[in-house]
């Protein structure tokens, strides 16, 4: 059996292990290890963890951030109301495969700091959809679908925080599931955020 790639058995082996023991435990050489190959190959195509981890969210989770910066650029056929019931749905989609990894990042502060540090000089970081989602309702605000004032920064923080406290709540939940299906959520945050600022 032929065996896949290097770089693609590195970012399969890291989502696979920042999932189930987190990102302050999943050590590139855990990481190395798991995808079969020596730590040395694993810096030959990443400079450090954290470029890791970002790509283990562009590649191997929800399209988040793709979706907010195609939407700023063309809000395309659908109503801000159907674009924001996507946004959601991704969003929450998103923040429920990242809250377990980087949960853990929570119990080390000097851990926390260096991975922040490491994204910011990346240009990444948590900021960034909230930005992303910000820039879609200014585009939409200067179509006349937004209200004209309209804080829409304040719009975006309320939608995504309620994708990430979702997937903070129904992870603690006793039965690991959500409150309400993924879809009715998504249409009933969208649709409530909307009535305020449409």
């Amino acid at each position: 059996m032929h065996q896949k790639p290097a770089r693609v058995r590195i970012v399969d082996a890291a989502h696979e292990l920042m999932l189930s023991i987190g990102l302050a435990r999943a050590t590139t050489k855990e990481i190395a290890k798991a995808a079969d190959c020596s730590e040395a190959a694993l810096y030959k195509y990443f400079a450090n963890k954290e470029e890791l981890f970002v790509t283990v969210l562009s590649e191997r989770l929800p399209k988040l951030g793709p979706l907010l910066s195609e939407l700023s650029k063309e809000p395309g056929a659908k109503s801000v109301e159907e674009n924001l019931t996507e946004i959601a749905r991704e969003a929450a989609l998103f923040y429920e495969q990242t809250f377990p990894m980087a949960a853990s990042l929570y119990a080390e502060p000097q851990l926390k700091r260096r991975h922040e540090e490491a994204l910011r000089e990346m240009g990444a970081g948590p900021h960034r959809p909230i930005q992303g989602l910000d820039a879609y309702l200014r585009s939409e605000q200067d179509a006349g679908r937004v209200r004209r004032d309209a804080d829409t920064y304040a719009a975006a923080s309320l939608l995504l925080g309620a994708c990430a406290q979702r997937a903070f709540a129904y992870d603690m939940a006793p039965d690991r599931k959500p409150p309400q299906p993924l879809d009715e959520f998504a249409a009933g945050l969208a649709h409530t955020l909307l009535t305020g600022i449409a």
